[in-house]
């Protein structure tokens, strides 16, 4: 966390000793050294007078522009009244300033008798309020209003994005939940087939599921999971799709991996698992399935071909649509799925640009 980040936070949790600290930086830096040794005291007692009633003054006008005519200025209907309403406001607290300066500082740091303007003078020296009091006591409001416009822009763009990620993880749960029952009911569909035909693989098949289940209810809940994970997933599945077909089905997976990483969960699942329902599923021949996973450098390589009997098919595409949806979500501008056929061979190809190693 940056300084200045350091700096919002505190002075947002903690708004009170914030404001208070800035004031006090202000007093201080307003004070001067005293001149000459012959009445020290006078003189820091004259300058202690003089500059905490003008940092009274300075507070009013700058809370009055940084809370009450900067809010107005974002949602006004009409710029002519605001205009009014802020010359108004700077001359009542202009003439209050000159009027406790005149009544109220210079009894108390002046030697009588001096003359004192009335106060429909002081009502009247539009000069003398423009000239002295106005740039005296807002000059600081403008610097207070500067960095609470940066603070409060800084506050929306973090909540504009935090709202953004909650938005997308939202998103990404939501798809998640489209995918995940999907792929529960074709595997429930395999070990009911097999039940009815009284298969001794039955019982291995519902260990294999559960060993799947664990993985997809329990360790997916955040973004990234660890590429090893997902590789012993797409095995246990692969193992378990295989039971179906017997020797008829010849599934090929190879993979390179120079170390491990953390990628999305469940998408490579979801390719393999497309391949399995539309080439192996609606393929009365021999069907074959390659797949090719290969990480190198960061560069994650992950290519699913199977045969499949050519034709239109929506649900298919729905699919692939959901896991380019959850792609965007995750890895936006950092990955390609290309989606190519060649006569009987349906090929997926999804390359990623990680920067999420395992530590």
């Amino acid at each position: 966390m940056s300084l200045f980040e350091k700096i919002v936070n505190y002075s947002t949790v903690h708004r009170i000793p914030s404001h208070i600290l800035f004031w006090v930086m202000v007093f201080l830096l307003s004070l001067s050294k005293p001149e000459g040794h012959t009445s020290v005291s006078e003189e820091i007692r004259t300058e202690l007078i003089t500059e905490g009633f003008a940092l009274f003054l300075s507070m009013i006008s700058t809370y009055f522009v940084a809370y009450l005519v900067i809010p107005k200025l974002l949602n006004v209907k009409s710029y002519y009244f605001l205009i009014f309403y802020f010359l108004i406001g700077s001359y009542l607290i202009c003439v209050f300033s000159r009027t406790v300066v005149i009544y109220v500082v210079e009894p108390l740091v002046r030697t009588p008798p001096f003359d004192q303007e009335s106060f429909l003078e002081i009502l009247t020296d539009i000069p003398k309020l423009a000239g002295s009091y106005f740039l005296h006591d807002f000059s600081t409001a403008w610097v207070f209003t500067f960095l609470k416009l940066l603070k409060d822009q800084y506050l929306i763009q973090k909540r504009a994005l935090q709202l953004e990620k909650e938005k997308a993880e939202a998103e990404l749960k939501i798809l998640k939940t489209q995918l995940n029952p999907h792929f529960l009911f074709n595997t429930l569909n395999n070990i009911y087939s097999l039940s009815l035909m009284n298969s001794s693989v039955t019982s291995k098949s519902i260990a294999g599921l559960s060993e799947i289940l664990d993985h997809v209810l329990y360790r997916c809940d955040g973004t990234y999971v660890p590429l090893s994970a997902e590789i012993t997933l797409l095995r246990n599945y692969i193992e378990l799709e295989k039971l179906r077909y017997d020797d008829r089905l010849q599934v090929n997976f190879r993979q390179t991996i120079d170390e491990n990483a953390e990628i999305a969960p469940l998408i490579l699942l979801s390719l393999v698992e497309n391949a399995f329902k539309y080439g192996a599923g609606e393929d009365i021949g021999n069907p074959v399935i390659n797949i090719d996973l290969k990480l190198q450098n960061n560069h994650f390589t992950f290519m699913v071909s199977n045969s499949f009997m050519p034709r239109e098919n929506k649900n298919k595409q729905i699919g692939l649509n959901n896991i380019r949806k959850q792609l965007d979500l995750i890895y936006p501008g950092n990955y390609e799925l290309n989606l190519s056929q060649h006569e009987e061979t349906f090929v997926a190809l999804l390359t990623i640009n990680l920067h999420h190693p395992v530590v």
